[in-house]
């Protein structure tokens, strides 16, 4: 393979990198009205605009999106489309019961199909490769863990998780030192800025504006203030995930959460046997700071990270460049997986930001009297959940009583943040807490499970 050099860094991402930059759209120019604005050009806002305009043409729907669509975390993120609830079942079933939450599985599950059906019927070439997650564990800790984690899904047929042994994990995927796995089938890669380019493009063509370039300063009842006019509406919807907080009044609703990736050059066949990469699942570890992983339509390896969590003041970035000790750490942790692919050039590293609420839990909603609506706070695991979040919009507009708006996720009301430093604090203290444990495991030490303590931090108990 090549000679090392050091990677390209930032510019927004490799998937970037490997389509080409999109073409500047016009900005707002002046006020105008529309009886839907949505604020933010990612998945989110432009498949709220998509489904409002498929199920009812004569809507003025226009878009606001500060830098280009895609130029956040759905141009940025690992390509996993898979059927997570963020945050887990738990709590759900306590505030909705065992039936609903049951169902909001089974919508995601569907979700993930839904995406692959509206991309093909679109047009839009996503690499899709529907191979399903695996989640691997490699020291005894992460087993027992894993084992724990098999136990709880055995009462959630629904998510269609199964333990594998390290046998048939290895059969799936050459992982170094695996012991064991929990596979599950509704998951595909994807590439992510083909996704969102074709899905504005497809929005464009339903007779959507997308006014680039143009800044939300203030969203208020009727009305989206920004850097090049006003939009008057009778609904504004918030779709800006990671840079909420910019956002006058937000900024402590969510946490500008960062993560880091690398991807490699594309490696020879010679590697991809010895690799038996080929079911092409998504690769996640069990550690605490846990990695992700997808084989690129290229046949490259894109793996990410956290790195650095969290910037304090919840600062976010521009163009996507990452810290240096990161794509070290990111390096080291490809090659321990995959040995095979050691010797591989790292030829792009970028970084992005999500959106974390207080209780790690994506939320969306609508209140009918100002109009005002959101979604988001994915933590990570929005490529399928903005879909659903987003039919979710479009019923509350246009169809209230639907099955989609009595989800456990809508209209919740979560607590902001803490001021700083408390935040910054917490954020830091926790995946300090996750960092060390990880070094004591892979020094063969049973679980040092920092959650509890870490989830005190952060909730402040």
């Amino acid at each position: 393979m090549s000679i090392s050099t050091a990677p390209v860094n930032g510019n927004v991402s490799f998937w970037y990198a490997d389509t080409g930059m999109p073409d500047p759209r016009p900005g707002l120019d002046g006020n105008r009205e529309a009886d839907v604005a949505v604020v933010g050009a990612g998945y989110t806002g432009l498949w709220t605009a998509y489904y409002l305009k498929k199920a009812r043409p004569d809507l003025s729907v226009v878009v606001l999106e500060s830098r280009f669509a895609g130029f956040g975390a759905s141009g940025r993120n690992g390509g996993w489309l898979t059927n997570s609830i963020t945050g887990g079942r738990g709590q759900y079933v306590k505030s909705h019961g065992r039936a609903v939450v049951g169902r909001f599985q089974e919508l995601l599950n569907e979700t993930v199909d839904e995406v692959i059906a509206a991309a093909d019927a679109e047009g839009i070439d996503a690499a899709v490769a529907k191979g399903g997650e695996l989640n691997v564990a490699r020291n005894e800790a992460q087993l027992g863990r894993l084992r724990a984690w098999a136990e709880e899904e055995a009462a959630w047929p629904e998510a269609g998780a199964r333990l594998l042994d390290a046998g048939e994990t290895t059969g799936r995927i050459h992982v170094a030192g695996a012991l064991g796995s929990i596979h599950h089938p509704h998951c595909a890669r994807i590439h992510p800025a083909r996704l969102v380019r074709g899905l504005a493009a497809a929005v464009e063509r339903l007779g959507v504006p997308i006014y680039e370039g143009t800044t939300v300063t203030d969203i208020q009842p009727g009305r989206a203030v920004t850097d090049r006019g006003t939009v008057h509406a009778k609904y504004v919807l918030r779709a800006t995930e990671g840079f909420t907080a910019n956002l006058r009044g937000h900024h402590r609703e969510w946490l500008p959460m960062n993560s880091s990736m690398i991807a490699t050059e594309p490696l020879p066949d010679s590697v991809w046997q010895q690799l038996g990469w080929d079911s092409m699942d998504t690769v996640a570890d069990m550690a605490h700071a846990y990695m992700y992983a997808q084989r690129t339509a290229d046949g490259r390896i894109a793996l990410g990270g956290r790195g650095v969590p969290y910037r304090f003041g919840s600062r976010t970035d521009t163009d996507g460049a990452t810290q240096p000790e990161t794509i070290a750490s990111l390096t080291a942790l490809l090659q321990d997986m995959f040995p095979a692919a050691a010797d591989a050039r790292i030829e792009h590293a970028w970084a992005g930001v999500l959106g974390v609420p207080r209780d790690w839990k994506a939320t969306v909603g609508l209140d009918p009297k100002t109009g005002l609506g959101w979604a988001g706070g994915y933590v990570g695991t929005g490529v399928a959940a903005t879909n659903l979040a987003a039919r979710t919009l479009r019923d509350l507009i246009l169809d209230p009583g639907s099955e989609l708006t009595r989800m456990p996720w809508v209209n919740r009301k979560v607590r902001k943040w803490e001021p700083e430093p408390l935040r910054w604090i917490a954020v830091k203290a926790m995946y300090a807490a996750y960092y060390a444990a990880d070094r004591a495991e892979r020094n063969g030490r049973s679980t040092t499970s920092p959650i509890a303590k870490a989830a005190d931090l952060v909730s402040g108990r």
